[in-house]
């Protein structure tokens, strides 16, 4: 049974030779810097600062691996687009990212998180297209929902389906600041985490 609410911190890992062994499925969370992913997995996990939030983009620049209760790790990736690094450091990131995505049989899906108050961005579609032609699970998190009416939520979540041609159950809306979506999300996570991965 996955108890989202038991979560540890496991390891900062800078280089795909220290990856963890697979012995359980593994969930990794991917989005633009500043997107808003750290607060995201803080309110899954109903706590306040396990992963550090950060105003400056590019904060993360490890994969952080956190174990949750029932045996499924949470995987924080660096975010991807605009952060104020030089490009050799972005590129290490990009390649930490790709490494891992590509070669881990214990990933069971990847949450994409997309900015609900914008029109699609550029670099989220390169990112859901890559993980599809390489045939990897991922799942839409359309985020900070609170900053819009419901209605406003409806028209945008409705304009980033259309552009993603995809059905609004193949996402969901969420807010880290009001928990909207956050159930939902568990639930989604822990019936993946179930099914396992090519363990």
């Amino acid at each position: 049974m996955i108890d989202f609410t038991q979560v540890a911190f496991v390891d900062s890992v800078y280089d795909l030779r220290k990856l963890p062994e697979q012995l359980i499925p593994e969930i990794a969370f991917a989005g633009r810097s500043n997107v808003g992913k750290s607060s995201l997995i803080n309110k899954l996990v109903n706590r306040k600062n396990l992963v550090k939030t950060s105003s400056k983009p590019g904060k993360t620049e490890s994969l952080n691996f956190f174990k949750v209760e029932g045996g499924m790790y949470l995987v924080d990736l660096p975010g991807y687009g605009f952060a104020k690094k030089d490009q050799k450091t972005r590129d290490a990131w990009q390649d930490l990212i790709s490494g891992y995505i590509l070669s881990r049989t214990a990933l069971s899906c990847v949450v994409v998180i997309i900015d609900l108050r914008h029109e699609l961005k550029q670099l989220d579609r390169e990112m859901i297209d890559w993980l599809a032609d390489n045939g990897k699970p991922y799942l839409l998190v359309y985020t900070k929902a609170d900053k819009l009416s419901n209605n406003e939520q409806a028209k945008q979540a409705a304009a980033l389906d259309a552009a993603l041609n995809i059905r609004s159950a193949e996402r969901l809306l969420f807010s880290a600041q009001t928990g909207q979506g956050c159930e939902e999300l568990r639930r989604r996570l822990a019936e993946l985490g179930g099914q396992g991965a090519n363990l």
